[in-house]
């Protein structure tokens, strides 16, 4: 049966899941690679992904080459088109096996009687391909984000928006945290390299590796032993500004899927710590996540709002707070962003940051260390935030992360660099 699957029409039907109806890549993938075998798994993942990263250009060719747009039960036919495009722009399948896969998946989602139609607009694009690229490039759709995002992106970063906008339509490296508790990172590098593989350490944060070229998980040496975690630099980053210790009690919130819960015990394996978050789903895989590292932390489904309802009066020595974002700093690893993202979101995503910081702030012990930290590179989710905290919370003192008028610190996303990131290092007078 998994022989038979057509690749491209599951693609069109995920991408549809996203753009139509608003549904997370991540949550529509996994279920539709149950259906097809291993070895194209990857490949299905590559046609996902590429489309939603090169959405609005493959929308404009379509408005270029078709009269009117595909609509109701034909809809899927609209995204299948696109998968067509991007097979024959940015992949090596060769063009007429591209074509004959993408024009049989109309048969798979049963409307065969549009094959011929999606095998024209195909070869179409084909013939037109380099006056229609050309055009593309001095179109308003080039940028491949929303008008909305870009708009946002020039206001805050008018020197850097552009290799912003260039880093998030590539696509990510894959970084890796080495657990210091089984080897140092040189001499697991040294490892990596006996396994016939290339990797390079992060100059700030201790613990990463930048893969040469990306691995599946098994082939990385000590994965299932839990000698290394797949987790970005930058996500990292949130360890060196916490700095916990053993005997700590520590809160992180809004923990899953639990990467940074697992960093903090590989950095301070006698430290207890509580991780805590709202979603009762991704928390599974907070647990999925100590159980192959071999750790233990309170895990608890709740609401960072309302801490009196998880943990009663509780003080902790150090609060990690990875509050809830735009993911802005993300979109490479997660193209869905910039179309599930609307320009509304931001301020009530800014309004539910403050209401968590607020609540959260007199559970963390005079001296206490909180970092704030979101994968959002927008000034209103970071700088903004944190600048009016200060000024409302006398106790609170801003280390190691900016000055008071620009606090934090901003990392972007760049080609061989981590994710974009932000944190601010809060103590607690």
């Amino acid at each position: 049966m998994k022989k038979n699957t057509n690749l491209r029409s599951l693609a069109a039907q995920a991408v549809e899941q996203v753009v139509e109806n608003g549904q997370s890549l991540s949550n529509v993938l996994p279920p539709l690679q149950q259906k097809v075998s291993d070895k194209d798994k990857a490949l299905l993942q590559e046609l996902c992904f590429g489309v939603l990263r090169t959405l609005s250009q493959l929308e404009w060719l379509i408005n270029k080459l078709m009269s009117r747009p595909m609509t109701g039960k034909q809809r899927t036919i609209h995204y299948l088109i696109m998968v067509g495009f991007y097979q024959l722009l940015y992949t090596r399948i060769p063009p007429h096996a591209a074509l004959a896969e993408t024009v049989e998946g109309a048969v798979v989602i049963k409307r065969p009687q549009l094959k011929g139609l999606i095998n024209g607009v195909l070869r179409q694009f084909q013939r037109q391909q380099e006056t229609l690229l050309e055009a593309f490039a001095k179109s308003e759709s080039r940028s491949l984000h929303p008008s909305w995002l870009l708009k946002r992106l020039q206001k805050a970063y008018p020197q850097q928006w552009e290799a912003i906008v260039e880093a998030n339509n590539q696509r990510p490296p894959m970084w890796l945290r080495v657990n210091r508790n089984h080897h140092s990172r040189d001499a697991w590098l040294a490892l990596l390299e006996a396994a016939g593989h290339k990797g390079f350490p992060h100059p700030d944060y201790p613990d990463a590796v930048r893969l040469e070229s990306p691995l599946p998980v098994h082939a990385l040496p000590g994965f299932e032993q839990g000698w290394v975690t797949v987790q970005d630099a930058s996500a990292q980053g949130c360890m060196t500004f916490l700095a916990p210790e053993n005997g700590e009690q520590i809160l992180d919130l809004c923990a899953a899927p639990g990467g940074k819960t697992t960093h903090i015990l590989e950095a301070a394996p006698g430290a207890k710590v509580m991780a805590v978050d709202v979603d009762e789903k991704r928390l599974s895989r907070v647990y999925d996540n100590l159980k192959r590292l071999g750790m233990k932390a309170q895990v608890k489904q709740g609401d960072g709002r309302f801490p009196a309802q998880w943990c009663d009066d509780m003080q902790f020595d150090r609060i990690l707070l990875d509050a809830p974002c735009s993911a802005t700093g993300v979109i490479r690893r997660h193209p869905d962003i910039k179309w599930l993202r609307r320009d509304r979101d931001i301020p009530e995503l800014a309004a539910l940051q403050r209401e968590i910081l607020d609540a959260v702030w007199p559970h963390l012990k005079p001296g206490g260390t909180l970092v704030y930290a979101t994968c959002s590179v927008l000034p209103e989710e970071n700088s903004e935030q944190v600048r009016a905290f200060l000024e409302r919370t006398p106790d609170a003192v801003l280390r190691d992360t900016g000055t008071p008028e620009q606090p934090g610190k901003q990392n972007l996303p760049a080609a061989e660099e981590g994710d974009g990131f932000f944190y601010a290092k809060l103590i607690k007078k």
